[in-house]
């Protein structure tokens, strides 16, 4: 088997994004990383869209590390100004969907894979390349987890600025309803839906959690839909809005709604899953000495990945930055692919070694 280089790994970054990956739609960018494995006579599985492979010189009676990231990537903006599947380079800057979140990072992982496949180390590794990161899919990671071997821990691969995050927030999304009363606009109505609506948004607005967290510090709730009327001269019977809540590890998903709906009687507060939860790790655990240990910086991270589905210590670390990620013309710096699959080998030799 060659060594995987760094013009390998651009040029297998530059053919996943000029393979369309849409959530769901992620059969194409599986292809390529099972005819990549192939060409490289890597054995491997698959499920739907989900590949994975193991090393060489798997040993049960050693722990287990797998390298995972994804290959699906939500719709392009309406704002690109360049092509999002031409995969073009421009002032030291690769352009393309999915380039930063999370192609970098899961190439990155793959070539270190690839190059640490024969090694007899202290850990076992998997890699796996999954999908439907970006909606939590059902046939995303979570639906190979009793397929993989048994996992010890995980490095999930998220645009991170190579930092390490060990601990990230949960997510809950909460469908609100509010019933009031339907009348004609020109008439005085107390029960405005909207104008209720809105009362019990301005009391989301200032309301407080009272537990912080010293590593994802407050639960932060942001109001993102809101549905009301569909006539100027019709006051609707009911308004609807969406919440989008962030939890630190202080509570789970059933005390927020326990606690929302004490916040706001009389609406009702459908949650869409409860399944996303705040997830951490020790601080004395391999994984994190690992990281201090070569001096990268760690913190709790705002963001919800494939981390929240996983039933073993993991932390999230990976290439490019998380602002740029769902933007228009989203891109990756050519040095951040080439440091960052540097720092990736630093980190799995510390840790195999």
């Amino acid at each position: 088997m060659m060594d995987f280089t760094y013009t390998h790994a651009l040029e297998l970054l530059k053919q996943l994004i000029k393979t369309p990956s849409l959530s769901r739609q992620e059969d194409k960018a599986a292809n390529l990383f099972t005819s990549t494995m192939k060409c490289l006579g890597i054995p491997y599985r698959r499920k739907g869209n989900n590949v994975w492979a193991q090393s060489a010189y798997f040993d049960p009676s050693k722990p287990t590390l797998l390298l995972n990231s994804h290959h699906d990537t939500v719709a392009p903006s309406t704002l690109y100004t360049k092509d999002p599947f031409g995969a073009e380079v421009c002032d030291s800057k690769l352009y393309g969907l999915g380039s930063n979140d999370a192609g970098a990072s899961l190439v990155g992982l793959f070539t270190v894979f690839v190059n640490n496949y024969f090694t007899k180390g202290k850990y076992n590794l998997v890699f796996a390349a999954t999908a439907e990161e970006e909606i939590s899919g059902s046939e995303g990671i979570a639906s190979i987890l009793q397929e993989l071997p048994l996992i010890d821990c995980a490095i999930v691969g998220e645009p991170t600025q190579m930092r390490a995050a060990t601990a990230e927030k949960g997510l809950l999304v909460v469908d609100c309803r509010v019933v009031g009363k339907s009348s004609h606009a020109a008439h005085p109505n107390a029960l405005n839906p909207i104008y209720l609506a809105v009362e019990h948004i301005v009391k989301l607005k200032n309301y407080r959690f009272e537990k912080t967290s010293s590593l994802l510090g407050q639960v932060h709730v942001a109001v993102s839909i809101f549905n009301a009327g569909e006539k100027h001269n019709v006051v609707p019977a009911e308004a609807h809005f969406t919440m989008d809540v962030r939890l630190n590890e202080c509570y789970t998903p059933e005390q927020i709604v326990e606690e929302l709906q004490s916040l706001l009687p009389g609406v009702e507060l459908k949650p869409r899953s409860l399944r996303l939860r705040p997830s951490s790790i020790a601080p004395d655990h391999p994984l994190v000495t690992t990281a201090l240990n070569l001096g990268i910086d760690t913190f709790g991270s705002p963001t919800v990945s494939d981390q929240a589905l996983l039933p073993f210590p993991s932390i999230k670390m990976g290439i490019g930055d998380s602002l740029r990620s769902h933007t228009a013309d989203e891109f990756i710096f050519l040095n951040e692919l080439k440091e960052g699959i540097e720092m990736y080998d630093a980190f799995l030799q510390k840790l195999l070694n």
